[in-house]
């Protein structure tokens, strides 16, 4: 297997794979646009903007999987990797902090405000008169209709125990690469990809819950809305993740990975404790506080 120096950086061939990906981004946003506006065909371009996304993410992972088997990569593209996804984590931080503060605005300024607090007195007077500031609300006048919250200790304590236990699996998984232990890494992959997709199980049957029983939906309030949309995001970056350790688990039974040079492991290992600390702060703020 050919290795490249230290002291050069692995610079890849010319590909298309960013040209396609933008065409595939180009279908799904252009149609998501008409499709909230009742174009009958916008589903169906959605779609194909997806299957191009897809195809683009195969094509493009695998030829960089191929690079790396090869080794084409040295420590300077190890590091560069790296730094790549150390910045990737940090943008998703700031992504989650923004739907942290707006939760925050909402609760400790917002609705106090419009209860009469502070500076609030008059806006409650002459507009919301009678407006009880409680959390949750649906808004004055109950805006968003009446619902009821999910409780903390259900399903959500369920799901933590879940996530806090695939956090564990996949640390013993990468101690198991790092012995060079086969089995036990591919073992304790599989596992923490079912704890994943069983998080999405439990994710949807509580949204079942909220929408059919509940009254809790997107348009509750300002409640429904934070409430959809963190946890919404989070449940997504919980199937994406769980999609990339199932790659990770079949590159595993394929041979890939050494107890030198895995990164694609730990990269999608960083991303999965990450997932885990944004739900410990959702079951926090979101459920229990």
């Amino acid at each position: 297997m050919a290795h490249h120096a230290d002291d050069h950086y692995y610079v890849p061939h010319g590909t298309r794979w960013p040209i396609i990906g933008s065409i595939g981004m180009i279908l799904m946003l252009g149609s998501a646009a008409y499709w909230v506006n009742g174009a009958t065909a916008a589903p169906w371009v959605f779609t194909a903007g997806v299957l191009v996304l897809v195809y683009m993410l195969f094509g493009w992972f695998g030829e960089v999987i191929r690079e790396s088997e090869a080794g084409l990569y040295n420590a300077q593209v190890d590091a560069s990797f790296r730094m790549g996804m150390l910045w990737f984590i940090f943008s998703e931080v700031m992504f989650f902090a923004a739907f942290f503060g707006a939760l925050f605005y909402a609760r400790v300024l917002a609705v106090p405000w419009l209860g009469g607090e502070g500076t609030g007195a008059f806006t409650n007077e002459i507009l919301w008169q009678g407006y009880d500031a409680v959390w949750p609300t649906a808004g004055p006048d109950e805006l968003g209709g009446p619902f009821q919250t999910i409780p903390a200790f259900g399903v959500p304590f369920v799901n933590t125990l879940i996530l806090l236990t695939s956090g564990i699996t996949v640390t013993l998984a990468h101690h198991a690469l790092k012995k060079n232990d086969r089995t036990k890494l591919i073992v304790w992959l599989l596992a923490t990809v079912a704890l994943g997709f069983l998080f999405v199980y439990y994710q949807i049957e509580e949204y079942m819950e909220a929408y059919q029983h509940l009254g809790l939906t997107l348009g509750s309030g300002i409640y429904g809305s934070t409430f959809f949309m963190l946890t919404g995001f989070h449940g997504m970056h919980v199937t994406l993740g769980a999609i990339m350790l199932t790659v990770i688990a079949i590159r595993a039974m394929r041979g890939h990975f050494t107890p030198d040079n895995h990164f694609g492991f730990e990269a999608v290992a960083w991303y999965w404790h990450f997932v885990d600390v944004v739900w410990l702060g959702l079951f926090i703020f979101v459920y229990v506080y």
